[in-house]
């Protein structure tokens, strides 16, 4: 099961479970038989950015963040603005050079954002390594990243 499946999956059984722990997680997805592991569950729960509430009894169950949070496409577009240093595509590879620290969250954000042209995203403190689908989407993507940037450019004249 892809990625995008499973996660949409995850949040329905978030609306029809009450979710203790990562483990009810896989126990739901084994009964419907789909296999994963325990630290595949707690990625989906960081990229899905899932909170625990508090319940009346005293426990904590797992929930959908509030709707109200900033779009992922609004944050992606934010943090490449204002940390973004230098980007360059090869074959299948985009690679973004960030200033440090950034590396995590951009890498984060664009897995949130589920391009469709992107196999996977990597990263370091400073580095975000784009895996892509083919080298058409590799320059897709970059194009992608660039127009975030100039939409700042444009947004100060």
């Amino acid at each position: 099961m892809r990625k995008q499946e499973r996660h949409k999956l995850l949040k329905q059984l978030l609306v029809e479970n009450i979710i203790y722990r990562q483990e009810d997680l896989v126990n739901l997805l084994t009964e419907r038989g789909i296999e994963v592991t325990q630290a595949t569950i707690s990625r989906d729960i960081k990229q899905l950015q899932l909170v625990k509430v508090p319940l009346s009894n005293g426990s904590y169950r797992y929930t959908l963040p509030s709707e109200k949070e900033v779009d992922a496409s609004v944050k992606l577009a934010k943090t490449i603005q204002d940390a973004y240093i230098d980007s360059d595509v090869h074959h299948e590879m985009c690679m973004l050079k960030v200033q440090p620290g950034n590396g995590p969250t951009v890498s984060s954000l664009i897995d949130q954002m589920q391009y469709s042209e992107i196999f996977a995203c990597i990263s370091d403190d400073d580095t975000v390594i784009i895996f892509n689908r083919s080298e058409k989407d590799a320059l897709q993507m970059h194009e992608k990243i660039m127009q975030m940037i100039d939409a700042k450019k444009q947004s100060r004249r």
